[in-house]
C-alpha cells in the first residue's frame, strides 16, 4: 500500500513524502491518526497546494516539542519502593508510573512517550530516563529509586 505522509515520521519519511507501507499499518494506524493519506495524483495535488500550511504546522508541533523538552530536562524525580535487603524491589517500576510521578511533578507526560529499552525498573538507585516528544526530540531526566 503506497501512503503520502502528512507529517515527518521517524525510519518512515518525511512530510510529502509517497512511501510504501503494510496494508495494514496504513489502514489502522497512519489514516486514522491524520499522519498520512492514500496515495492517488489528486491526493498529491491536494498535498503539494497545502505543503506551505502542512510544513508550519510541522514546525509549530516541533517547537512546542522543543519547549516540553526543556522542561523534562530540568526534572529530577525520586520515587519510592519496597526492596529487599540487596536492593531488589519486591514490585517494579514502569512507564505508567513514572508518567504519573513526572505528570505530579509539572511535566505531564504520555507513558508512550517514554523510552525504557531494558524494560522496567527493578533495582534501587539512579536511572536516566529518555524521554521521545517528537521524531527529531528526545529528552533525558534523572529518577531516583529509594528505599520506602
Amino acid at each position: 500500500m503506497e501512503v503520502i505522509l502528512l507529517e515527518k515520521i521517524t525510519k518512515l519519511g518525511d512530510l510529502g513524502d509517497v512511501v510504501k507501507v503494510k496494508a495494514g499499518y496504513g489502514r489502522n494506524y497512519l489514516i486514522p491518526q491524520k499522519k498520512a493519506v492514500p496515495a492517488s495524483a489528486e491526493a498529491l495535488q491536494n498535498i503539494e497546494f497545502h505543503r506551505t500550511e502542512l510544513q508550519t504546522a510541522e514546525d509549530k508541533k516541533l517547537q512546542v516539542a522543543r519547549d516540553r523538552a526543556a522542561k523534562v530536562e530540568e526534572l529530577d524525580i525520586t520515587l519510592t519502593a519496597k526492596a529487599g535487603e540487596e536492593g531488589k524491589m519486591y514490585g517494579s517500576i514502569g512507564t505508567r508510573d513514572i508518567a504519573a510521578a513526572a505528570t505530579e511533578a509539572g511535566v505531564p507526560l504520555e507513558k508512550s512517550e517514554i523510552r525504557m529499552p531494558t524494560g522496567v525498573i527493578r533495582e534501587l538507585g539512579e536511572y536516566e530516563i529518555a524521554v521521545q516528544l517528537h521524531s527529531e526530540v528526545t529528552a533525558t531526566f534523572k529518577l531516583g529509586v529509594v528505599l520506602e
